[in-house]
């Protein structure tokens, strides 16, 4: 997104592009008759190449089934314990194809054309219910499937192993799909603030191979211009996508150049013919997030807008959820608290736990509990430090922070400083999972609708944790805390949980 250059009418339309990229004479000369400013273009191959992607990712999860449904079926009968052994038959070779029609009518091989990010885990409800389904036929047709029946032992795990190796298996075939598969390339066509975020995201997560290689500035349009998508700029549009070799198209809408949703309409169209998959950024979700319900008012489509605050009996299954995980957690890792306590103490001087003022639900302040991992006076050194201060936007984070202790720094590593916070949700000052719960000085920054955050418990990890505290600023942050209340359910604290684990083993944050 570095150089500019002109579509029709010169430096109007804003065309920018990022990296170079390898091409063909005849693409460059067919560019350049058009008037734009070209280093160099890849062939026209666009259309083939992303469905070749898209056969790749279906043909890798359709392996991935029949490996999970036969590896389960083969587990269930290996370990049985019956004095007679059960057994496959024939038959049940035939439910494959069956149970690989059932994933299908449930749309889990035709997500991934769509997406951006490949994701396991956003499909695990519909995987729950084809292993669930799959175990009740299991049960229902009996010596079809095994040479005698299944008990409800039997069925019970046959639905656990089924559940975790489709888990399991379509996750390692996305990730070789990935790695595997050509990078995404994306022309994005909306304002320089929404480009830019977009390319941000692009880059640092995983599940995601693509970037931006070109952007469409229709921002820079003159507002007083009424053919945006007239059919000359539709054409040129096409034309670019195809010689930039263009995979998918990134509209962001609401860029101000005068556009309807006809004209909006048919550039949709006119990409989709050309083979690219287009994806649209929602402005509306920024605010109300995703957990919308879609009503059809006799032709007219609305989204009905879930109410902010939990209801009582939201609040009480998130409520048990967390005394239940806390209260597990800290009794099968008693012995482990106990030996770092001892290193703590044997290490340095000083308490072994650090209680620090944070603000939590409705802005009642509590002391969030951690082990010590720094010198006694590290507060008085903060000042001094602060130039070399990582993360963004307000707060204050070091990665090799000085005034950490030998034993700080390997607890901090590891994110289990973090461990004695089980005993704030115990007291019912914290949640598992919830919004960061900032220091005042913090806490002070953030203004506006933004402090609607408050209306949940602090966790002890969040959206912010998972993307990377450093990386993500202050008002980046409490803005995915918004939209975490505002779109709650168990689901997603499940979610993030899972995707805690990879991140903390990762090391990605401070």
């Amino acid at each position: 997104m570095s150089v500019e250059t002109g579509m029709g009418n010169g430096p109007e339309t804003g065309l920018r592009w990022g990296p170079p990229v390898a091409g063909t004479r005849s693409a460059r000369r067919s560019a350049s008759r058009r008037g734009f400013s070209a280093r160099s273009f890849s062939d026209l191959r666009g259309p083939s190449v992303c469905l070749r992607r898209d056969a790749l990712f279906r043909r890798a999860l359709l392996g991935a089934d029949v490996v999970a449904i036969l590896g389960a079926l083969v587990m269930t009968v290996a370990l049985s314990s019956r004095r007679v052994p059960l057994h496959l038959t024939w038959e049940s070779l035939v439910g494959v194809p069956l149970l690989l029609v059932g994933a299908k009518l449930l749309g889990l091989y035709d997500r991934d054309e769509t997406l951006l990010r490949k994701t396991t885990l956003d499909e695990a409800p519909k995987l729950f219910q084809l292993a669930t389904l799959s175990t009740l036929v299991a049960l229902l047709a009996g010596r079809l499937v095994v040479a005698g029946t299944l008990n409800r032992r039997e069925a019970l795990f046959l639905w656990i192993a089924l559940s975790a190796l489709l888990l399991l298996a379509r996750a390692a075939a996305r990730g070789i799909a990935l790695w595997a598969g050509p990078t995404e390339r994306c022309l994005f066509i909306g304002d320089e603030r929404s480009a830019e975020m977009v390319a941000g995201k692009l880059t640092g997560h995983g599940g995601i191979k693509a970037k931006i290689v070109a952007h469409l500035a229709l921002d820079q349009v003159a507002p007083w211009s009424t053919d945006t998508f007239s059919a000359p700029r539709l054409t040129e549009i096409r034309d670019l996508a195809k010689t930039l070799d263009v995979h998918r198209a990134i509209i962001a809408p609401g860029w101000g150049s005068g556009a309807d949703e006809n004209e909006t309409l048919n550039l949709v169209r006119t990409l989709k013919a050309v083979g690219v998959r287009v994806s649209v950024l929602p402005r509306m979700l920024e605010v109300v997030g995703s957990s919308v319900e879609f009503d059809e008012l006799h032709g007219v489509t609305l989204m009905g807008v879930r109410r902010f605050d939990l209801t009582r009996s939201s609040s009480a299954i998130k409520r048990a959820f967390d005394l239940l995980g806390a209260s597990v957690g800290l009794l099968v890792i008693s012995p482990l608290l106990i030996a770092f306590a001892l290193a703590i103490k044997l290490d340095s001087r000083g308490p072994v736990f650090f209680r620090q003022l944070r603000v939590g639900r409705h802005g009642r302040r509590f002391y969030m509990l951690k082990f010590r991992t720094m010198v006694p006076d590290a507060d008085a050194m903060k000042e001094s430090l602060r130039h070399r201060n990582e993360a963004q936007g307000g707060l204050f984070k070091i990665a090799r922070d000085p005034r950490a202790t030998r034993m700080g720094r390997f607890l901090r590593i590891t994110a289990l400083d973090e461990l004695p916070q089980l005993l704030n949700i115990v007291k019912g000052e914290m949640s598992l999972v919830g919004p960061r719960p900032l220091v005042i000085d913090e806490d002070e920054r953030i203004e506006g609708w933004h402090r609607r955050r408050l209306a949940l418990m602090p966790g002890m990890t969040g959206p912010w944790q998972i993307l990377g505290p450093a990386r993500v600023p202050l008002k980046g942050m409490v803005a995915l805390d918004y939209l975490y209340v505002a779109n709650w359910s168990l689901w997603t604290d499940v979610k993030i949980l899972l995707r805690t684990v990879p991140h903390v083993l990762g090391r990605r944050g401070l």
